[in-house]
């Protein structure tokens, strides 16, 4: 049996890795084997083109990166026709497509279209995004809102419906518990919290739009924190990440209660750090006679 067999809702996959959307591409596959990650999650698309926040929009901080993207991408009907297919072409695993919608109704229309397409294992709705406007976070903290977009989309689709959520929030488990009701067959969390730079001397922001989102390393205790109390509020599986670098910290993410964990700001540093995580769990698993369902959710507190 494979020691590192995991379950993501109506996913059965070989690898508990993934990597976060808009953090790994294609081109990436040069330097890891594809059958090291369970699933492969594209950049977040929205209905129509977004050329994305004006510079400066990164900045790498003491212990970590500060975003503010702006969710740039080359929309929906693009995507369709000249994106899905290389990505059918390419991925010999499953793919998840993140998607983003400025209202209910848009985000219906997104999957409406992608439903008739071939290739998509599942769909991540990103309601996260700190640095959007009109869109992602102003529906990822409001836990009516959260089901009633799930209550819309569920419906929809027979494939797996995971939704995103933000860690910008006073109470993750009601919007966990919102998205379960709604019918998300799983969770992704954590999105970036808010994050600024300024730089001392001219007291200019180094984001041009002032507050971005951050990830990396320093939001780890935050995302562990979250991912448990989200999967004590629920029953259905979570995708974890958030400071994610190394096997271990995958390991602490598992014990937490995670079926599954990405790799986000991880991938800018060292573009073979989810071989390395996949490698160093398994040799881990194998040596100590585990199965990573021997310990998901069986932290000790």
């Amino acid at each position: 049996m494979n020691t590192m067999q995991t379950a993501l809702g109506k996913l059965h996959l070989a690898s508990p890795v993934t990597v976060a959307s808009g953090t790994f591409d294609l081109e990436n596959f040069n330097f890891i084997a594809q059958d090291c990650l369970g699933a492969f999650v594209c950049k977040t698309i929205t209905r129509h083109p977004k050329v994305g926040n004006p510079p400066p929009r990164l900045f790498e901080s003491e212990a970590g990166l500060i975003n503010s993207i702006g969710l740039q991408n080359p929309g929906l009907d693009k995507f369709v026709s000249e994106y899905l297919p290389r990505l059918r072409d390419t991925l010999k695993i499953p793919l998840i497509v993140s998607l983003s919608g400025t209202s209910i109704a848009e985000f219906v229309e997104i999957m409406q279209t992608l439903e008739t397409q071939e290739g998509i294992s599942g769909y991540e709705l990103n309601v996260s995004c700190p640095n959007v406007e009109n869109e992602g976070i102003a529906f990822g903290v409001h836990p009516d809102i959260v089901y009633k977009l799930c209550s819309a989309l569920s419906p929809l689709t027979r494939r797996e419906l995971i939704i995103k959520l933000s860690p910008n929030v006073t109470d993750i488990a009601s919007i966990a518990k919102a998205a379960e009701a709604g019918g998300a067959d799983s969770l992704a969390l954590i999105n970036t919290v808010y994050g600024m730079a300024i730089d001392y001397k001219t007291g200019k922001s180094l984001i041009k739009q002032g507050i971005g989102g951050y990830s990396g390393i320093g939001i780890k205790p935050i995302a562990l924190a979250l991912t448990y109390k989200a999967c004590q509020a629920v029953k259905i599986p979570v995708l974890a990440m958030g400071g994610i670098y190394t096997w271990q910290d995958a390991l602490e993410f598992f014990w937490a209660g995670a079926s599954m964990i990405a790799l986000g700001t991880a991938n800018f540093i060292d573009p073979t750090a989810a071989q390395k995580l996949y490698d160093g769990l398994n040799t881990h698993l194998q040596e100590h006679n585990l199965q990573l369902t021997d310990i998901i959710g069986k932290c000790v507190v």
